[in-house]
């Protein structure tokens, strides 16, 4: 595929991410999906939020199929997105156990090959959750002194 091609697929894909439905699913996982067990991730699976949880993770294991069968060019891919990263981070240490609980062995099995082929990538994972539970940290302590 040439690269004007990869690049209205990577366009196409962001059109999509901007859609009104999507962008409230993307906006719940990322400021009030906040697994630490797996009893919070069947929370999620299971509530309100259902539909969010499987909109977000069905988006990003189809983006990463579009790259893992070569579509887009993983370098290029992850040269202009990063979300999927953080998307992975938030279910990484639970994903074996969500498989089996839910009965989907595939569940996101596109984008930790993704994940697992871009260098350095299950780090890169570590960092964005590293990262995202400090900012909660920091918010929750700012929020605390004001009141």
């Amino acid at each position: 595929m040439s690269k004007q091609d990869q690049a209205g697929l990577i366009l196409k894909l962001y059109e999509l991410r901007r859609e009104e439905v999507m962008r409230a699913g993307r906006d719940w996982y990322f400021r009030e999906f906040h697994p630490e067990s797996m009893q919070d991730v069947m929370g999620a699976t299971m509530g309100p939020h259902s539909g969010h949880m499987r909109m977000v993770a069905s988006y990003w294991d189809m983006a990463a199929a579009l790259v893992n069968h070569g579509a887009i060019d993983i370098e290029l891919f992850n040269d202009t997105n990063g979300e999927h990263f953080g998307v992975f981070a938030k279910v990484e240490l639970f994903l074996e156990e969500i498989r089996s609980t839910i009965g989907a062995p595939y569940f996101m099995k596109n984008l930790e090959k993704l994940i697992d082929a871009t260098p350095g990538g299950r780090e890169r994972c570590v960092a964005v959750r590293e990262r995202m539970k400090a900012m909660r940290e920091k918010l929750a302590a700012q929020k605390a002194a004001t009141e």
